[in-house]
């Protein structure tokens, strides 16, 4: 495929938190195949936490040259991938923090990646998730 769609990283302190937000995420947008996610969940021995080399190898393996946008679940991740992008070449360029609800964030970012819109785009959804009114 030769369409370029932005990555999407998912950050949790489990590492089947994070698979299963990312499966649930590509199945509720119709499989979106093309769209890279990876995700990024607990520590290298299979713990509850977070992990910078984790987080790193996953936004490299999704990285397609035009944008990252990583969500995570808790504190100590958003720090973990704040530190990351301090560093300033741990993580692709165009890798971006997002703050957006995990789950409801997750999904409105793979639904927008896979129709090929931009970061910001991307980044909007995501966010645009926090108003998803439940009742």
């Amino acid at each position: 495929m030769s369409e370029k769609l932005v990555g999407i990283v998912l950050v949790s302190h489990s590492a089947e938190v994070a698979a299963s937000v990312a499966e649930l995420a590509k199945g509720l947008a119709g499989g979106a195949p093309a769209v890279p996610v990876a995700p990024a969940g607990g520590t290298e021995g299979g713990g509850l936490g977070t992990s910078a080399e984790l987080i790193s190898a996953a936004a490299a393996a999704v990285d397609r040259g035009v944008g990252v946008a990583v969500l995570t679940d808790l504190g100590s991740a958003v720090l973990t991938v704040k530190a990351l992008l301090a560093e300033g070449d741990e993580l692709p360029d165009g890798t971006r923090l997002v703050d957006a609800p995990f789950l409801e964030g997750a999904v409105a970012a793979v639904v927008t990646a896979a129709t090929g819109a931009d970061l910001d785009a991307v980044e909007a959804a995501a966010t645009e998730a926090y108003g998803y009114r439940k009742v």
